[in-house]
């Protein structure tokens, strides 16, 4: 439950953070910032310091800062002009629309970040942890030579094996060959000669295989190598993002997300949508599994709510750049007519996938 309630709360913080990201930028560009609210709907509660109104509405489903002459149709106050967004020039408009999408990545770095330099990262060491006794009926390369738990691969035709992935490289690129394998047993060095393995999961040759997996440690590290480990996760989850966006826009998932609307329980879990009601649940398992577990989850919320609001959709952050890149490269502002039809098919799109998201998460609730 603890993990619920701080997903909830991390979810709604990272929202904040992305407003307002857009409410400092715009402050810093010379903007006049009406509103900034957590949600959507009612209002609920609310205050106002200056000329901004700061609350809370009824729809827990994202947040908003409403920036003066940012909507097509808004009438500006005389008394506003020159602190309006379509007065400002191009630069400072992409400074505003981009500047929460920035601090959600920035955000899921450091929450990286924090972890790997807390809990250290996950090492594959050379020490074996299994040891497979045949493939298809025929012994592995490792039984024959009696390798067992516990022994320390340290070298293959003397080539010295510094880490687990250097090993595969070298065992993959001698598929067949009889080598001279040196590892350590009980503080002791061994040698034996073992002919490696050839296989290819499709053509069932080619590859060197030994048939054993290696223990997995983890280690700790400094801040500088785990920054760098953070960078490469961060980009590994935008990779994964963008991967499974581009699966859901297809026609086949369009097709069978809608079929939950007609009462199928069940779709692919690669285009699985996840609504508050899902990330509540995910938020309670993965604590379960351990702090670190969350942690990194919240980083892959982060990202993903950065991914989504940087495509060239309008009304989405990236659908105002992409408007305010039109308008400079061309020199003539887009009409409210062009506009408003897009902005509804986004955001039927969006409604479509959240009422698909939240009838899965209450009727086939995800189970990591």
């Amino acid at each position: 439950m603890f993990g619920g309630v701080l997903m909830v709360i991390a979810f709604s913080a990272f929202i904040i953070i992305h407003e307002a990201g857009h409410y400092w930028a715009a402050r810093a560009t010379g903007m006049k910032a009406t509103e900034f609210f957590l949600g959507f709907g009612p209002r609920l509660w609310s205050f106002r310091r200056g000329e901004t109104e700061y609350g809370v509405k009824a729809l827990p489903l994202g947040g908003y800062v409403r920036i003066a002459g940012m909507s097509l149709t808004e009438e500006v106050d005389p008394a506003d002009l020159g602190r309006t967004y379509r007065d400002k020039p191009f630069w400072k408009k992409s400074v505003v629309v981009l500047s929460g999408v920035v601090l959600n990545f920035f955000t899921a770095f450091f929450l990286l970040f924090g972890l790997f330099w807390y809990s250290g990262v996950l090492k594959w060491t050379t020490e074996v942890d299994w040891v497979s006794p045949e493939i298809s009926g025929v012994p592995t390369p490792a039984a024959e030579a009696g390798l067992v738990e516990g022994d320390v691969l340290e070298a293959i035709d003397g080539v010295v094996l510094t880490d687990w992935e250097e090993a595969v490289e070298v065992i993959m690129s001698r598929p067949g060959q009889t080598v001279t394998l040196t590892y350590i047993r009980d503080g002791l060095p061994n040698s034996v000669p073992v002919t490696l393995g050839s296989y290819h999961p499709r053509t069932g040759e080619g590859v060197g295989f030994l048939g054993v997996s290696p223990t997995v440690r983890r280690v700790s590290v400094g801040p500088i190598t785990a920054a760098g480990q953070a960078i490469a996760s961060e980009w590994a989850i935008v990779t994964g993002v963008l991967e499974a966006f581009s699966r859901i826009i297809s026609p086949e998932s369009l097709l069978e997300l809608g079929g939950v609307l007609v009462g199928e329980e069940e779709v692919s879990q690669d285009i699985r949508p996840v609504s508050p009601i899902g990330l509540v649940r995910i938020g309670t398992q993965a604590s379960e599994l351990g702090l670190g577990n969350l942690v990194f989850i919240l980083a892959v919320v982060n990202v993903t709510l950065g991914l989504f609001n940087s495509l060239p959709l309008y009304p989405l952050d990236g659908g105002h750049f992409a408007v305010a890149l039109y308008e400079k490269v061309t020199g003539r502002p887009l009409s409210h007519r062009t506009l408003v039809p897009i902005a509804a098919m986004v955001l039927l799109f969006m409604l479509f996938l959240g009422v698909v998201a939240i009838v899965l998460d209450i009727v086939n609730p995800l189970t990591i």
